[in-house]
């Protein structure tokens, strides 16, 4: 990306270390700790899924059990690969077994670490070779299909109803859309389980269940073959289940995950320990499935003024972008968030998005930008809101945007329709090929109001971040830094699922991803060989 803001390289840097700096932090408070999330999603990596006779998930379940059995702290594969030598079944007929009463896992017979780890290794083999042929058929239907050019036209489908929603994305593929996202149920974020099976009754949005993304990647497959481009599926792995849902969009091949724990902290009240812990082996999982992350920055810009509060969307930005490297996500997968979201009134309101906007582009010219669309200032007048959503388009392909989530003219009226959708697609495609080469053609003045803007909010954004690299970034989010929005270290949902790990812990999948995404390992001091760590059991008579 050519340097059109004469922005200061030493500034970028010094965000940049301060951003590394806090990320570092956080990543070293995540190592000893693991949640019930990771753990049930080790389980559905293994296979384990369904449901027991009155219908809670059999990772709840086996995770349940062993918890209140106090053994939760060596992690739950351990004990579930323990009990498969013992009796040599499998990963699912274990799972079976401890939700009809059959089995205590705590009374299973040790075999010992070395043999439970050489049986981990060949699980992990097998639930990561599932997501490595997702990635590669992804990559050869991109290559034989084609697809979209970029920006790619992102678009919202939210019956409620799995079956409609694909009949609604088929449609919106046909009209021109190459990102289809099927919105979640409301509050879905904040349950502490994945609903099982294909559901037809949400509330805002479609549950995200794993049968309801395996419909959803079979109709866009169609779609795909009908049109001649490859469709791209988004979901959601933010929330309580966040880890699950990116486990299940990867065994789906499910090519775009809205993954950020500050937007669970800070407009769901999900703890931070909690979803931060659960956001680093999400974004594992992410990186190896060949998934694009989008991050939700645009978010903070409906809670605080966008002109004021720029600074903070673009120090979050750094902080994201830290935090997903530490989890091995390239940033040709970071669909780091933004949004027009200036009050549409304010004089010259369009020079500060496009110094936003060509800012980002310029800081992180390998990521695919997620550009939002104004929301906070649309009204009942539509043709407003139009001219609105046009603007934003126009500044998205003049600064070379990734990834275009559409406005809708009735944004502020109702849900929109199919033919709002087919307008916005239509305004979007016109724009997008009449100023194709825009960029190319344009520079921004030197000393101009547009660079003096850009160099502004960079300077806010490198206090900021220095400031939250002195005081961490668990302190920062209690003070209300971000999106002026205030969360306590111990508050919010999820933290009984928090669990320190003990020496034994043990993640055959974490161990796999950090080896095939080239990170460093968590250290071999929990090796605990040979013994039965039974004294961690709580009541064990044996």
């Amino acid at each position: 990306m050519e340097e059109k803001l004469r922005l200061d390289s030493q500034k970028i840097a010094r965000a940049r270390k301060a951003a590394a700096d806090i990320a570092a932090d956080v990543d070293r408070f995540i190592a000893d700790r693991t949640t019930v999330a990771v753990e049930r999603t080790v389980l559905r990596l293994m296979g384990i899924d369904g449901v027991d006779a009155e219908g809670v998930p059999l990772p709840n379940v086996l995770v349940d059990h062993i918890r209140d059995s106090g053994g939760i702290g060596i992690g739950a594969a351990p004990w579930v690969i323990n009990a498969m030598l013992h009796t040599g079944a499998g990963p699912r007929e274990v799972a079976e077994g401890v939700a009809t009463g059959s089995l205590d896992l705590a009374r299973v017979p040790w075999a010992g670490l070395d043999a439970i780890r050489r049986k981990g290794k060949e699980l992990a083999e097998a639930g990561l070779g599932i997501i490595e042929r997702n990635r590669r058929e992804r990559e050869e239907r991109i290559r034989r299909l084609g697809e979209g050019k970029q920006p790619y036209l992102y678009v919202i489908v939210a019956t409620g109803d799995i079956y409609e929603d694909a009949v609604q994305g088929k449609a919106a593929a046909r009209q021109g859309a190459d990102i289809i996202a099927v919105i979640r149920s409301t509050g879905q974020s904040l349950l502490d389980y994945v609903p099982y099976g294909a559901t037809r009754e949400g509330y805002g949005g479609t549950f995200a269940t794993q049968e309801n993304f395996r419909i959803m990647r079979r109709a866009l497959d169609e779609a795909g073959e009908e049109t001649g481009r490859y469709i791209r599926l988004c979901n959601y792995c933010s929330g309580l289940c966040m880890p699950e849902i990116a486990a299940m969009g990867a065994l789906e091949r499910l090519d775009v995950m809205l993954n950020d724990a500050l937007y669970g902290i800070l407009f769901r009240d999900i703890n931070m320990q909690r979803t931060l812990i659960d956001q680093a082996f999400s974004r594992m999982i992410n990186a190896y499935a060949g998934i694009i992350i989008n991050t939700g920055e645009d978010n903070y810009l409906t809670t605080a003024d966008a002109v004021e509060a720029a600074h903070t969307v673009l120090a979050s930005q750094f902080i994201n972008e830290q935090l997903a490297l530490l989890s091995g996500l390239p940033p040709e997968q970071m669909g780091l968030g933004h949004a027009f979201e200036m009050n549409p009134d304010l004089e010259d309101g369009l020079l500060m998005e496009i110094a936003q906007a060509q800012m980002a582009r310029q800081i992180f010219p390998d990521a695919p930008l997620k550009y939002m669309p104004p929301t906070k200032h649309m009204t009942g007048n539509i043709f407003k809101g139009h001219v609105q959503d046009a603007m934003f388009n126009l500044v998205s392909i003049l600064t070379g945007q990734g990834i275009q989530l559409l406005g809708m003219m009735t944004e502020a009226m109702h849900t929109p329709h199919i033919h709002d959708r087919k307008l916005a697609i239509e305004s979007a495609q016109y724009i997008f090929n009449n100023a194709r080469h825009l960029g190319e053609e344009v520079w921004f003045r030197p000393g101009g109001r547009i660079e003096n803007r850009a160099r502004e909010v960079l300077d806010k954004s490198v206090a900021m971040l220095e400031e939250v690299r002195g005081i961490g970034l668990f302190r920062a989010i209690e003070r209300g830094l971000f999106a002026d929005v205030k969360r306590a270290f111990d508050g919010g949902r999820g933290l009984e699922g928090v669990v320190e790990k003990e020496d034994e812990y043990y993640n055959p999948f974490e161990e796999a991803l950090r080896e095939r995404l080239g990170l460093p390992g968590r250290g071999d001091e929990r090796d605990g060989r040979g013994s039965h760590p039974r004294e961690t059991l709580r009541g064990y008579d044996g």
